[in-house]
């Protein structure tokens, strides 16, 4: 298994490895990530054991940060050509980040089923390169026959959280967990575990604005963000938290989800079924998350501002907040686009490589 970088590479991984344990007990699951980044804390901490690769992505903001690119490339080819050599992997399995193209290239040039799962609308580099070589490409939006093998993709939908059992929590009990009120609106603020600095500002300087239209906040600042806006928390109907570890609870609560837009959060919120405003990251490669919910907006199962349309997001919270219908269709329509059995799928595609 080879996924990193983010958590929207590394969870889907994690999701899979998991199903292929629960069907095969006595599996060996080996993972391949990028040395320095989040998955080498991440990976052995959900119990699977994960060897580093000396590699990075090419910054295309300061190019002259790229000049030992050359040279990590060719250290994690032969370093990834070690490990399939003495871990005789039956099926390798890539769900993007740094590492997964050295360690892919590597396993599909000497002959080993290949298998990547593609999470995002608008594919990165790495992933368009290894098309040509791998078996099996599982997707989770429609028309990426741009970009791949037609006869090679497989749409699966994207992994997501096991906890998302939302049909069994009450929402009554979700708000009393967090301290809200049962009369009033909610709405729920998330800007990834680390945090996103435009949207935490964007909350910030609307809060007066929001709290007149009598609504609450649960907000996850991020962890990166929570010393700098933990004292609005001390607003009445204001819940700030580095981070949410009861999602599930949060999304019971929430009638309004204001968002970022990676592949992994858009799946789960397609599952959770509420109105979501799409706050996209601009800072991602090839502006992945803009495109990501731009193909649910066309589906008229979202709304989406951009950042450097912020000045719009009065206006949008006024429709959501005001208009029933509005909320009701959106909530529908983003419910009808889930794909809770992607991750069963995918492995039975894994399934049917190997074999």
């Amino acid at each position: 298994m080879s996924g990193g970088g983010t958590g929207g590479h590394i969870y889907p991984a994690v999701a899979i490895a998991d199903e292929l344990k629960r069907r095969y007990a006595d599996a060996n699951i080996l993972f391949v990530g990028a040395k320095g980044r989040m998955e080498m804390e991440k990976v052995p901490q959900n119990g699977y054991p994960i060897k580093g690769l000396w590699i990075s992505g090419l910054n295309r903001q300061k190019i002259w940060t790229n000049a030992l690119f050359p040279f990590k490339l060719i250290s994690s080819l032969f370093k990834a050509f070690g490990i399939i050599r003495k871990f005789k992997p039956d099926v390798v399995i890539g769900t993007g980040g740094f590492a997964s193209g050295p360690i892919l290239y590597v396993a599909s040039t000497l002959g080993k089923p290949c298998l990547i799962q593609e999470q995002n609308s608008y594919p990165g580099i790495t992933n368009k390169l290894l098309s040509r070589k791998v078996d099996k490409i599982c997707v989770a939006y429609e028309n990426l026959e741009k970009f791949f093998p037609k006869e090679k993709i497989v749409k699966t939908g994207n992994p997501v959280r096991q906890d998302l059992q939302l049909n069994q929590l009450d929402k009554k009990n979700a708000l009393d967990h967090f301290g809200l009120k049962e009369h009033k609106r909610t709405i729920l603020v998330l800007g990834g575990s680390l945090g996103a600095r435009a949207i935490n500002r964007l909350i910030a300087e609307n809060l007066d604005y929001l709290l007149s239209k009598d609504v609450q906040l649960i907000w996850q600042t991020g962890k990166l963000y929570y010393e700098e806006y933990k004292y609005l928390g001390d607003k009445n109907h204001v819940k700030t938290m580095a981070f949410i570890n009861e999602m599930n609870m949060a999304f019971s609560a929430a009638d309004i989800i204001i968002s970022r837009a990676g592949a992994g959060t858009i799946s789960e919120l397609c599952i959770v079924g509420k109105p979501v405003l799409f706050v996209p990251s601009p800072n991602v490669a090839e502006d992945h998350q803009t495109k990501n919910a731009a193909a649910i907006v066309a589906q008229n199962a979202a709304l989406l501002i951009k950042e450097s349309e912020l000045d719009k997001f009065q206006k949008e919270m006024d429709n959501l907040i005001e208009d029933n219908n509005l909320r009701n269709q959106l909530g529908a329509n983003i419910n009808k686009l889930a794909m809770p059995k992607a991750t069963e799928h995918i492995v039975n595609e894994i399934e049917k490589i190997v074999s």
